[in-house]
């Protein structure tokens, strides 16, 4: 029996995982969860799942919790939610909280030696190399719950690094893939959010829409493999049946193909090293006419451009396109700035940084928090 902690058990990642677990009972028992603000939900999910560990990162939702589930012990506010991820009943973390609050929860579940299954790219962008050590010092297992790297992790099968030449991540393209760059500039936000092929959440999507979720799982490969950026590629399949691709140093690719449905990469994550029978359908080579292949479009993408200069910059250099990347899509959500301007105002924010060494998660952070300020103040001139 595994005991799972879901941070963000309410999100799209979090519920497909408690379907997971949902369908192996035998297998899994749901230790504790928690979510920002969605309380509703998560009592729901208490109460199926009769847990009694239950953690929410706005403090004014707590109370909600505390009348519906008297007997629960309560984590709270940010701080709540870092100490939850470090309890001793839980033996695998799955981190599917977005965005940079997720890095200190990871941390302390990676410092913890649990098994952590990160759904979340922002913690490793901002802080690789530190959760690598920390992961190292602790015995901690991190394993990838991105489709992407979920594939890439099983066709490494744990093989010598020495073999390996290069990583190809797959991208569906996004929901605009089959725009002008012309059109961009009156593109709506239906539009944007319209993934063809997945069901994500806001901020991810517009991620997809611009690339710069590829970009970030560029840096994400790099820290996870332990590869140079160089050798991590990005090529844009429109059917997304290949999840990603590993070359070797004699020219053998391995490639693995899935429907798209995230409880794959998640059953795995949590079932590791076992695998085991899913609830998720097979695919139908029968249904399969074509597998295409195209180059990503530098000129049309410029944030994927923006990530790989970040990352061969690194430092805080990928703190800092995080950070701003984040700042530019909300204000983007919120209507303050156009879909164009997001790789404007992410670029403008890079050259106005001073590189420094990001090596302590408290330099990590004051990085982050200046360059979200300066997104806010640059969001007017851009």
């Amino acid at each position: 029996m595994k005991r799972v902690t879901i941070l963000g058990s309410t999100g799209s990642v979090g519920r497909n995982a408690l379907e997971v677990i949902a369908a192996r009972p035998e297998y899994f028992e749901v230790a504790a969860i928690a979510c920002r603000e969605n309380v509703t939900l998560l009592i729901e999910q208490a109460k199926r799942f009769r847990v009694k560990r239950l953690g929410v990162s706005d403090p004014k939702q707590s109370e909600l919790l505390r009348k519906e589930i008297p007997s629960a012990e309560l984590f709270v506010g940010e701080e709540g939610i870092r100490q939850l991820a470090g309890i001793k009943e839980s033996d695998i973390v799955l981190v599917a909280i977005g965005g940079a609050k997720a890095l200190e929860p990871t941390l302390e579940a990676i410092r913890a030696g649990k098994q952590v299954a990160i759904a979340n790219k922002e913690s490793l962008v901002m802080a690789g190399e530190l959760l690598k050590k920390e992961a190292t010092r602790a015995g901690a297992l991190l394993l990838p719950v991105d489709s992407e790297h979920n594939a890439v992790f099983q066709c490494l099968d744990q093989r010598n690094r020495s073999e390996l030449k290069r990583i190809i991540l797959t991208g569906s393209g996004g929901p605009l893939r089959q725009r002008s760059k012309e059109s961009f500039n009156t593109v709506t936000q239906k539009e944007v959010l319209a993934h063809p092929k997945w069901k994500m959440g806001r901020k991810i999507t517009v991620d997809s829409a611009t690339l710069m979720n590829k970009g970030l799982e560029i840096i994400e490969a790099h820290h996870l493999f332990e590869i140079p950026v160089e050798q991590v590629e990005v090529v844009i399949h429109p059917e997304a049946l290949i999840h990603s691709m590993v070359e070797f140093v004699d020219g053998s690719v391995l490639a693995l193909l899935a429907v798209t449905d995230m409880k794959l990469p998640i059953q795995y994550a949590l079932s590791y090293p076992d695998r085991l029978n899913g609830e998720c359908a097979s695919l139908d080579w029968r249904q399969i006419r074509r597998l295409t292949f195209e180059d990503p479009d530098p000129e049309k993408f410029p944030c994927l451009r923006i990530a790989y200069e970040s990352a061969r910059e690194g430092g805080n250099a990928p703190v800092v396109l995080n950070a701003a990347n984040e700042e530019a899509v909300k204000a983007y959500l919120s209507g303050e700035i156009s879909f164009v301007k997001i790789p404007l105002l992410i670029e403008k924010v890079l050259s106005k940084r001073t590189s420094v060494k990001t090596e302590t998660l408290e330099a990590i952070l004051a990085e982050d928090r200046w360059a979200r300020e300066e997104t806010r103040t640059l969001l007017k001139r851009v």
